[in-house]
């Protein structure tokens, strides 16, 4: 019996916990990540994969491991009534996805695309009734991204590779990122520092208690510290003052992808390696939204379930509501900041990098 629909994901975790949410009638399949790729050699008639003459013309082919896999979503596209493209939702999401259509010969202007931010039943269910179909700006957003890698990379590797200890590549972020240090090593190098001296002193009240107190001045050379500190060394001193001023303190913003690997650094210790490989699995267990963003928006239904969690387990004087807006004009709004998808479950996993 031929399955109804066929829902194709990236990644076999992701399926498992997808196909949990939906009922007989549908498949969950992984591409198991990206399927094709440049070649990195021409090919054997000496044609160059990527034809800078020809308005960049990029020629792909299937990876070697993935034959067997492709073989096994070909069959499944085509005893489906449906196929449901899955892939995650940024531009190597759309990309893999239209390499996904590419590959099983299907229409990508008629194949249903859907995404969410989070893997759960309620975002799932939503995702099926609002399709659209692969987003070619986005795909051809990667396809630049991948050529320039390629294009940079292929030439400036070698180079790094004979010139830096230990270097391996260089592509379109690397050779910029590389540029920005070293301008920045050079000026550092061609600073004059200049030394400056600074007066501090504790003092002590008539009751025993403590004082430390600094010079708002700081002088050039350490001979005039020692001359002002000599001038007043007669001196009596009285506190003129006393003045004191309330602080409030506001909580962070909720975590983007760049906030939660500076925190997981500073926090944990984590390299940012083990930072996303820990929210990868948790986006895929379904425990928290999709860990690659730059926004900090929530959403409505979010913040509800944040109000609802807070007043019932610590009460109202506890709550105060409040929205986050991304400063950034080039943000990604359409998608939320990295948040638990259930405020209520406080551990989210039993390995100790995820809990």
């Amino acid at each position: 019996m031929a399955n109804k629909n066929l829902v194709i994901v990236e990644s076999p975790a992701k399926a498992k916990t997808i196909s949990k949410f939906l009922d007989s009638s549908y498949t969950v399949l992984s591409s198991v990540g990206h399927i094709r790729d440049i070649p990195t050699k021409k090919l054997a008639d000496g044609t160059p994969p990527i034809d800078t003459a020809n308005n960049f013309a990029t020629i792909y082919e299937i990876d070697s491991g993935k034959k067997k896999l492709i073989a096994e979503l070909r069959k499944a596209a085509r005893n489906a009534d449906e196929i449901w493209i899955a892939t995650d939702e940024d531009r190597e999401g759309e990309a893999i996805g239209w390499h996904l259509c590419e590959v099983l010969k299907i229409d990508p202007t008629k194949t249903k695309r859907i995404v969410f931010h989070e893997i759960t039943k309620t975002a799932i269910l939503h995702a099926l009734e609002t399709p659209r179909t692969i987003d070619m700006d986005l795909v051809n957003a990667q396809q630049a991204r991948r050529v320039l890698d390629r294009l940079v990379g292929f030439e400036l590797s070698p180079i790094v590779q004979r010139k830096v200890p230990g270097g391996k590549s260089a592509g379109r972020v690397q050779s910029p990122a590389v540029r920005l240090l070293v301008e920045r090593e050079r000026e550092i190098k061609a600073h004059e520092s200049e030394a400056e001296f600074k007066v501090q002193a504790d003092f002590t009240t008539s009751s025993g208690e403590e004082l430390k107190a600094e010079l708002p001045k700081r002088f050039p050379a350490e001979e005039n510290a020692h001359t002002f500190l000599e001038s007043i060394a007669p001196a009596t001193f009285t506190v003129a003052d006393i003045s004191t001023n309330p602080s409030t303190r506001n909580p962070g913003a909720p975590f983007t992808t760049s906030t939660l690997q500076q925190d997981a650094a500073s926090r944990l210790g984590f390299s940012v390696k083990a930072t996303m490989t820990s929210a990868q699995r948790l986006y895929q267990a379904g425990k928290i939204t999709y860990m690659r963003t730059d926004s900090v928006n929530l959403s409505p239904e979010a913040l509800g379930a944040m109000t609802g969690y807070i007043k019932r387990e610590f009460g109202d004087e506890y709550h105060h509501y409040r929205t986050f807006k991304t400063k950034s004009s080039s943000a990604q709004e359409a998608h939320e900041a990295i948040r638990p998808t259930d405020a209520s479950v406080v551990g989210a996993s039993d390995d100790a990098y995820e809990q």
